[in-house]
C-alpha cells in the first residue's frame, strides 16, 4: 500500500438496504478508514450535487430517478469516477445480453450453454433444445423473483412457467461451479458445490419440473461427494485471467463475478453460466483489503471506469 495522503478519500455509496447490510460491514469500514478511505452513505432521494464532496461514487441502484441523479452529477463532475455506468450494469440485468458478451470474446475452450428467450408460453413444441433445461427469469435484477430458477425435465415441466424467461440446456459439470470474483486488478477463483449431474438413465424417470431449492434431492446419497468436491481441479489460471480481462473490457466493468463450469463431456471446455454486477464480496477472502485497494486505484485513475 502506498503512503496515505493527508486527506482521506471520500467514497459515496448508494446501495439497497440488503446490499448495504452485507457489504458496509464494520471490518470494511475499519480497514478502509485505517488506509485513507472513508465510506459515506448517500441519500439517493436528494441531488448528488448537494452531497459530498466525493472522490468516487459506488452504487447498486437501478431506478430511473437515480440514473438521472447520477447523470446530473456526472455532467457537472466529469472527472469523478462512478462505479459503474448504468448502461454497463444494464447488460448484466438481462440473462441473454450478459452471456452474449462471453460469445464475443472468442476465447479458446470457453463458451456458454445453448439458450433461448421465451416471451410467450405457446408454441413450445419445437424448442430445438435438449432436456433437461434450466428455466431462469429473463431479468437478473437481484430481486427475489429473479432467483426463482427451475430444472425442467420434459415438455410438461414448461406449463407452469411465467414468461418472459430463458431456457438454457443443463450441462453435467461434476456438481462443482467455479466462482470468479473481480475487483479491478484483483481476481480470485473459488469452487462451490453445484447441481448434481443427471444421467440419461435417471432422466427417464424424472418428470415435470423442480425448483432449484429442491434439486439437491436428486443427488445420490453416499460419502464420496465431499471427497469428489475436494479433489476437483481448478480451471487453468491462464484461462481464468483471459476471461477476466476480456469481460472487463467488453462489459466496461471492474466490480463483478462470473460462474464457470467444466463441461462433463469435454473436460477441456469451460462454460460461463452467469455474470453478476457487484456481488457478495464479503464471502471472499481478504475482501476488506481488496475492496480498499480497488477504491484507491479508482480514485488514482489506475483503473479505467468506462465512461468516467
Amino acid at each position: 500500500m502506498s503512503n496515505l495522503s493527508s486527506k482521506p478519500y471520500q467514497i459515496g455509496y448508494a446501495l439497497t438496504p440488503k446490499k448495504e447490510q452485507t457489504f458496509i460491514v464494520p471490518s470494511l469500514l475499519s480497514y478502509a478508514s485505517q488506509n485513507g478511505v472513508v465510506l459515506t452513505k448517500i441519500d439517493p432521494t436528494k441531488p448528488l450535487i448537494q452531497q459530498g464532496p466525493f472522490d468516487c461514487i459506488l452504487h447498486k441502484l437501478y431506478d430511473s430517478d437515480w440514473k438521472q441523479n447520477l447523470q446530473d452529477f456526472a455532467s457537472r463532475n466529469p472527472n469523478i469516477p462512478i462505479i459503474a455506468s448504468p448502461e454497463s450494469i444494464d447488460i448484466l440485468r438481462n440473462r441473454i445480453s450478459m452471456l452474449e458478451t462471453v460469445s464475443k470474446l472468442k476465447i479458446n475452450n470457453t463458451g456458454v450453454p445453448k439458450q433461448i428467450t421465451i416471451t410467450e408460453v405457446t408454441g413450445l413444441e419445437n424448442l430445438k433444445l435438449n432436456f433437461p433445461l434450466i428455466a431462469k427469469p429473463l431479468d437478473a435484477d437481484g430481486s427475489e423473483t429473479s432467483h426463482k430458477l427451475h430444472l425442467i425435465f420434459d415438455k410438461d415441466g414448461l406449463n407452469n412457467l411465467t414468461a418472459p424467461f430463458v431456457l438454457q440446456e443443463f450441462v453435467n459439470h461434476g456438481g462443482v461451479v467455479f466462482k470468479v470474483y473481480v475487483a479491478g486488478k484483483y481476481f480470485r477463483c473459488v469452487k462451490r458445490k453445484s447441481l448434481p449431474d443427471i444421467s440419461e438413465e435417471k432422466l427417464v424417470n424424472l418428470k415435470g419440473s423442480l425448483p432449484f431449492s429442491q434439486v439437491s434431492n436428486l443427488a445420490a446419497g453416499g460419502g464420496g461427494e465431499g471427497c469428489k468436491f475436494e479433489k476437483t481441479e481448478m480451471p487453468p489460471e491462464s484461462l481464468v485471467k483471459e476471461l477476466v480481462e476480456g469481460l472487463k473490457e467488453e462489459l466496461r466493468l471492474n466490480l463483478f463475478n462470473f460462474d464457470v463450469i467444466r463441461d462433463g463431456k469435454n473436460k477441456e471446455n469451460y462454460l460461463v453460466i452467469d455474470i453478476n454486477y457487484f456481488p457478495g464480496y464479503a464471502k471472499m477472502p481478504d475482501f476488506e483489503s481488496v475492496i480498499t485497494d480497488f477504491l484507491r486505484d479508482v480514485v488514482h485513475k489506475d483503473i479505467n471506469c468506462g465512461d468516467n
